[in-house]
């Protein structure tokens, strides 16, 4: 009887399914997935607006000092001081202005991406659920991956219904 417990016992080892591990290239996901199109327009609309803006205060900036250069030699000591702390002033807001834009679109990319990414993982969780795998990794974090991996990112795109 023990005999036969050991070897039944080896024979389940033996027939016992091996973990199952698989992997997907995320950046590749995402970039066909549609809602990013539509994120990465939104972010383009964001970054035009910031950018005319930017380009108006520079114009603004140029013509206040070239009228602080051709008119510096009549002007009074006061009314030059006053006019070169202007420009000043305006430098300071334009950069500002555009330490403000970068920190806004950083701010907006993370907005606009986190319910892609969030579709992306929820999906990449339902199919190594289906497949029955422990691990899914990113290809993009890898050194090395075994063909006996599964690549999910062609049965995650048909859950998404991308092709």
């Amino acid at each position: 009887i023990i005999l036969f417990i050991l070897l039944a016992g080896i024979a389940n080892i033996s027939f016992a399914q091996a973990p199952k591990f698989g992997h997907i290239d995320i950046q590749q996901l995402i970039t066909v997935m549609p809602e990013r199109v539509t994120a990465m327009s939104e972010m383009d609309k964001t970054t035009k607006e910031l950018e005319d803006m930017l380009t108006t205060m520079q114009t603004e900036l140029q013509t206040m000092y070239k009228e602080f250069t051709d008119k510096q030699a009549t002007m009074s000591d006061l009314v030059k001081q006053a006019k070169a702390d202007d420009i000043t002033a305006k430098q300071q807001r334009i950069e500002t202005f555009r330490t403000q834009s970068e920190q806004q679109l950083q701010q907006k990319q993370q907005e606009l991406m986190k319910p892609i990414i969030e579709k992306a993982d929820s999906c990449i969780t339902a199919v190594a659920k289906e497949q029955g795998l422990i691990y899914v990794f990113d290809v993009n974090s890898l050194r090395y991956k075994s063909n006996q991996s599964i690549d999910c990112l062609p049965l995650v795109k048909k859950k998404m219904g991308i092709e």
